[in-house]
């Protein structure tokens, strides 16, 4: 269960559906447990959310390389933070 209360597995079936929110929820549960495997997973299904929360954790961890993929993953906000940093 999430911290909302909702099912792991309903949730992820509401994101198969195409519910963004939901989507959303499983990235944020992703997050909470530091599976980044997961919100890397969820950026390649198209889950912007995942994209700023990945982002967030390179800039924290002023890691370059994963923002140039994030950039690279078409993430807008890693390519801007990428570029600040390098400047």
């Amino acid at each position: 269960m999430s911290e909302h209360g909702f099912d792991e597995d309903t949730l992820r079936e509401l994101a198969d559906e195409g519910n963004e929110a939901a989507l959303d929820r499983l990235a944020d549960l992703a997050d909470s447990r530091g599976d980044l495997d997961g919100l890397s997973g969820l950026l390649d299904e198209g889950s912007e959310h995942a994209g700023r929360l990945l982002t967030r954790r390179a800039v924290e961890n002023r890691d370059l390389r994963e923002l140039q993929r994030l950039s690279d993953a078409g993430s807008r906000e890693a390519g801007a933070e990428l570029e600040r940093l390098l400047r």
